[in-house]
C-alpha cells in the first residue's frame, strides 16, 4: 500500500537492505541497528557530501528524461506513471520502499531507479542491457519488487554527465524470499528485541564489545593461527613504514631545493610547499587553560595487543 509519510526509524527501506545483508559499502548491520534503535550519533554531512547529494537529486529528472527519450527512440511504448512513490509491504508493515519512478512500458507496469555514477566507479557496473548492477543496488531493487509485486526494475544510470546506461533487473522470487526472511529476522530479533546483530568487522567488534570484563578465554587453533598471522602482518607493515621513510629521504636528499623531479623529461615526483593549518594545543593550554579544560574529553578505548613474537 502507499505510504505518503514514513519515519525512517520505524521501518526498513530499500537503502537499508544491503546493510542487513552485509553487502553495503557504507554501513554494517550493527551501524544500521544503532540508527534504527535511536542510538547512533547524529551524522554530520560535510559540505562536499551535501553537494554530491544535491547534485544527484537535481540530475534525477534529467536522467529520467534521457531514459524516456532513449526508450521511445528504440521503439518502446512508454508512459511515466508517477515519481517518488512510497509503499508499505502488505504482509510486513515494517518493510517499505520508495520507487524513483514508475513506467507503463510496452503495456507492463515496471519500477524504475535513477543512479548518477562517478566515472571512477563505473567499473562496478556491468554490460549495458544486463542485470549486472552493484550488489548493494540489486538488493534495493529486489526489495522494491517484492513490496510492489512487480516483475521488472529499469535502472537509468548516468556515468559522468553524458553516458546513459540502461540496466534491467528481473524479479527473482527465490532471492526476494531470502531477502524478506533476513529483513524480518533482523527487525524482530535485533531492532524490536533491542539486541545488536553480530559484528562483521573490527570496528563493529570494538563498538559492541567496548568494555573488557577481565576474564580469560582459550583460543581455538584457528584463532591462534589468526594471532600469529596478524603479528606477521604487523611486522611487515612496520618494515614497509621504515622503507617508506628511507626511500622518501633518498628522494628528498637528491631533490634538495628543487620542486619537480623528472626522468627522461617526464615529471615523476614533486616536493612543493603548501599551507598546513593546525591547532597549537600546548600554547592554547598555557594561555587559556580554562577553555582547554572545558573542551578536553577522556574516552576509554579497548586496545588489541599481541603477546607473541615473530622470529
Amino acid at each position: 500500500m502507499n505510504a505518503p509519510e514514513m519515519n525512517r526509524l520505524g521501518f526498513i527501506g530499500g537503502s537499508d537492505v544491503a546493510a542487513i545483508l552485509g553487502v553495503s559499502p557504507w554501513k554494517t548491520p550493527h551501524e544500521l541497528w544503532l540508527q534504527k534503535t535511536g542510538r547512533a550519533a547524529r551524522e554530520e554531512i560535510t559540505p562536499q557530501q551535501q553537494k554530491r547529494f544535491d547534485r544527484g537529486h537535481r540530475l534525477e529528472p534529467v536522467v529520467l528524461d534521457m531514459l524516456l527519450d532513449r526508450l521511445r527512440d528504440d521503439g518502446h511504448e512508454v508512459e511515466l506513471l508517477r515519481t517518488n512513490e512510497r509503499y508499505i509491504d502488505t504482509e510486513h508493515p515494517f518493510m517499505a520502499c520508495e520507487i524513483d519512478f514508475e513506467l507503463m512500458l510496452d503495456g507492463e507496469h515496471v519500477n524504475g531507479d535513477c543512479k548518477t555514477v562517478h566515472p571512477f566507479a563505473a567499473k562496478k557496473w556491468g554490460e549495458e542491457g544486463t542485470d549486472e548492477v552493484p550488489i548493494e543496488y540489486a538488493a534495493q531493487f529486489m526489495h522494491g519488487l517484492g513490496i510492489t509485486g512487480r516483475d521488472r526494475c529499469i535502472v537509468a544510470t548516468l556515468i559522468g554527465m553524458d553516458d546513459l546506461l540502461i540496466y534491467e533487473v528481473q524479479r527473482d522470487q527465490e532471492t526476494i524470499d531470502g531477502i524478506r526472511t533476513r529483513v524480518a529476522q533482523y527487525w524482530n530479533e535485533c531492532v524490536i528485541a533491542d539486541v545488536p546483530p553480530d559484528p562483521i568487522d573490527f570496528d563493529d567488534a570494538k563498538a559492541i564489545y567496548a568494555k573488557a570484563d577481565g576474564t580469560k578465554v582459550e583460543a581455538t587453533s584457528e584463532i591462534r593461527d589468526a594471532v600469529f598471522t596478524l603479528a606477521q602482518v604487523k611486522q611487515k607493515l612496520k618494515s614497509f613504514e621504515e622503507s617508506e621513510k628511507e626511500l622518501s629521504f633518498r628522494i628528498a636528499d637528491f631533490m634538495r631545493p628543487h620542486s619537480i623531479l623528472t626522468f627522461g623529461g617526464n615529471e615523476i615526483a614533486t616536493w612543493k610547499n603548501q599551507d598546513h593549518t593546525s591547532l597549537d594545543q600546548k600554547l592554547l593550554a598555557e594561555e587559556m587553560p580554562e577553555v582547554t579544560a572545558q573542551y578536553k574529553r577522556t574516552k576509554e578505548i579497548r586496545v588489541l595487543r599481541l603477546k607473541v613474537k615473530i622470529q
